[in-house]
């Protein structure tokens, strides 16, 4: 599955480090203008997952945030040392 392009790396972290879980909303602040359908491929491959580690939710309707970064390959320290070297440079 293609994964899309983060809006930006102080959404990414604030969803990351905002919500334990995340559902559409969060999905789509993430990633930006997606599709309904795009939002519910990305939720079922990590609800794959979520599956195969035994996790579960709290929410009908919502994936753990920790396992879906894993899933969608997003490196949360990665975007840290990111965003700090665009402070540093005073880029942002």
């Amino acid at each position: 599955m293609n994964i899309p392009q983060i809006t930006s790396i102080d959404n990414a972290l604030s969803v990351y480090y905002g919500f334990s879980e995340i559902g559409n909303k969060e999905i789509q602040k993430l990633f930006g203008k997606i599709s309904p359908a795009t939002v519910a491929k990305l939720k079922k491959v990590v609800i794959a997952e979520m599956n195969s580690r035994d996790k579960h939710t709290y929410g009908m309707y919502k994936v753990v945030t920790s396992i879906a970064f894993d899933v969608w390959g997003l490196d949360v320290l990665d975007l840290e040392s990111r965003r700090n070297k665009l402070k540093d440079l005073k880029l942002q």
